[in-house]
């Protein structure tokens, strides 16, 4: 999660990244269980092509490198090539590629799969829009294609979760340089107007950030409304 730049000038800062990459890693442990979640919802096999948006030091391509039916082919992609020299040694046929998220440089239809973590809080909304209208023009037609997004969140169903969620806004807020990744935001608002729609959520509370990870598909899926609960 990038915590060195306040959300409204993330997208620029990619010398701050760089200047942070090395030390990146020592907060993966906090992002793992989320990636993990993540992975779930994203159900990848040995047939999918993955695209990893904002991949910083490559955490979830890692993981997805340990699964047993891996993908034959991954891709991350991040602004920042101090992040980029941290992602480490990947499995054959899987690569990164210098570019920013909302002007991902790949054709489109080129991903069953596009994840993107701890990217979107940092964002403004002009921005958080342009990176989900890129996930959706990576996703090849047809119906197995998804869209996994992992965000600071807590459920404010929960009896902590406002004032959690309350308490991540001031933090983000009174040090934007220091904690601006920490902003908690749900995405599932914005997603209609990127041409998806969301089709499961899981929140977790405990074992690392408090996140909420949300698995989308291309609304063009829908036929008719007919489409009825989660998938």
């Amino acid at each position: 999660m990038h915590h060195q730049a306040a959300p409204a000038d993330a997208a620029g800062a990619e010398g701050t990244w760089d200047g942070h990459a090395t030390r990146y890693k020592g907060q993966e442990r906090l992002e793992a269980r989320a990636i993990a979640a993540a992975l779930r919802l994203a159900d990848a096999g040995p047939d999918d092509r993955v695209v990893d948006v904002a991949t910083g030091t490559g955490a979830l391509l890692r993981a997805l490198a340990a699964h047993q039916r891996r993908p034959a082919t991954a891709l991350g992609v991040d602004r920042s090539a101090g992040m980029l020299a941290e992602v480490g040694g990947l499995p054959q046929g899987w690569r990164v590629v210098r570019g920013d998220a909302r002007r991902v440089p790949l054709p489109g239809g080129v991903a069953d799969v596009v994840t993107c973590c701890y990217l979107l809080q940092l964002l403004g909304a002009e921005d958080r829009g342009r990176v989900l209208r890129e996930a959706r023009r990576l996703l090849a037609p047809g119906p197995g294609s998804r869209v996994v997004l992992v965000t600071p969140w807590a459920d404010p169903r929960a009896p902590a979760g406002p004032l959690l969620n309350g308490l991540l806004r001031h933090v983000a807020t009174a040090a934007p340089r220091r904690f601006g990744g920490l902003m908690p935001l749900d995405p599932t608002p914005e997603l209609e107007a990127a041409g998806l729609v969301a089709t499961r959520r899981v929140v977790l509370r405990r074992g690392g950030y408090p996140s909420l990870v949300v698995r989308a598909i291309p609304a063009t899926r829908l036929d008719g409304g007919a489409f009825k609960g989660r998938a």
